[in-house]
């Protein structure tokens, strides 16, 4: 006989909870970022292709950019190596400096660094092509001095080689510092923004779903007459019965209503929760991305002011950035020249000359122009013909 008598009642079962999946948007790399020295490719990568008005940023600079030519003494020269510009290959089917160019400051903007190679021909006469590299695979070393850096190739195993020709790579870094002397993206300062405008991005996503595809609730009530157990449920699935078969009358575009008697009470599932707005979370997340790139939000498409003109402010230091960004280019047009002109015999001065960037405008500039002569004139003490015409007030309020 058992000491102890087990208790014969059944069990409590818990009841089953429901939980909520946990869906996350694609781009989870920012989500478990880590601010670390080592720079991560991949999430800079990720940024572009998961936020649509930053790869347009960066496209836009690429394109304002402008092209490229070269001036020399020697007018001969100067033909020949322009020449050379326009038709060099740049691979992937593509040809001419510019295109090099190109994908050279796309891959500066993005990575913080840029890796290039000149490629000479088999008899070493001609430069053959002029290609980007992929700066995930190259690591930059220094020989005892910071002049002095090496470019090595990173292998699958973790090891590093010197590549052995230097003098026919090209490296950028993109704003240097102190503590990062190998350049810095244009996006590092954007993962923490990033995820969140994507987690409101896909929970605005979620809510629509659940909102667009419309749940019902039919709740009948017998009422004081009361039902036994039996006849209700037969109630209950002749109810659940007709109401499917008006659903799907209706996927079909036939129109049918559906009838009951008694108590019957219909509810659309979750119409009480509205979804929030995010219109302001989102623009307030997307001025801060913007304001990184130095682009006015007008030219990505965005229309937040009640003009669509480029103050002279604007234009200004747009047209600022990229002179800088020129900057940073042109020693690298001045390496593949040079090297052109030693392989051809030619010992010449020569100067990189980029397209104006004209971003004012035309009616302005003549009108300031005219001012300046009109000025020099009185100056001068001479009387002017005409009479200076009254300043008209600009779009953006300015004088």
């Amino acid at each position: 006989m058992p000491l102890f008598k087990r208790d014969r009642r059944e069990e409590v079962r818990p009841a089953v909870v429901q939980l909520r999946q946990t869906d996350r948007h694609p781009f989870r790399l920012m989500d478990g970022y880590i601010p670390l020295h080592q720079p991560e490719f991949s999430l800079y990568r990720s940024i572009r292709e998961a936020i649509p008005v930053v790869d347009a940023a960066i496209l836009k600079l690429v394109r304002l950019t402008g092209g490229v030519e070269v001036s020399c003494q020697d007018k001969r020269a100067e033909r020949e190596l322009n020449q050379f510009l326009r038709t060099v290959p740049a691979g992937w089917n593509q040809q001419g400096i510019q295109a090099f160019l190109d994908g050279y400051l796309d891959c500066l903007l993005t990575c913080g660094r840029a890796v290039g190679e000149i490629v000479p021909s088999r008899d070493g006469r001609e430069i053959a092509a002029v290609l980007c590299g992929n700066v995930s695979d190259i690591e930059v070393k220094e020989e005892g001095n910071p002049l002095d850096i090496l470019l090595a190739l990173r292998r699958p195993d973790g090891t590093t080689q010197v590549l052995p020709r230097q003098d026919l790579l090209l490296f950028t870094p993109y704003s240097p510092s102190p503590e990062n002397p190998y350049g810095v993206s244009l996006l590092h300062s954007m993962p923490f923004l990033s995820g969140i405008l994507l987690k409101i991005y896909q929970t605005l996503g979620a809510n629509w779903e659940r909102a667009g595809n419309l749940r019902f609730a039919v709740v009948y009530k017998p009422g004081e007459e009361g039902l036994d157990s039996r006849r209700l449920q037969e109630r209950s699935e002749l109810l659940a019965q007709r109401w499917s078969q008006a659903m799907e009358s209706t996927r079909s575009g036939a129109v049918r209503d559906f009838v009951a008697t008694g108590d019957v009470e219909i509810k659309v599932i979750g119409a009480e929760a509205a979804i929030p707005d995010c219109q302001a979370p989102v623009r307030l997340i997307i001025e801060q991305i913007i304001a990184q790139t130095g682009i006015p939000p007008f030219l990505l498409g965005l229309n937040w002011s009640s003009t669509e003109r480029m103050s002279s402010q604007q234009a200004d230091i747009m047209t600022s950035e990229l002179t800088a960004l020129r900057r940073t280019l042109t020693p690298v047009v001045e390496k593949i020249c040079r090297l052109w002109l030693r392989m051809h015999g030619y010992d010449t001065p020569f100067a990189v000359e980029w397209e104006e960037i004209n971003l004012q405008d035309q009616v302005e500039e003549a009108r300031a122009e005219l001012f300046r002569q009109q000025a020099a004139k009185l100056e001068r003490g001479e009387e002017s013909p005409h009479p200076l015409p009254a300043a008209t007030p600009s779009p953006q309020g300015e004088g």
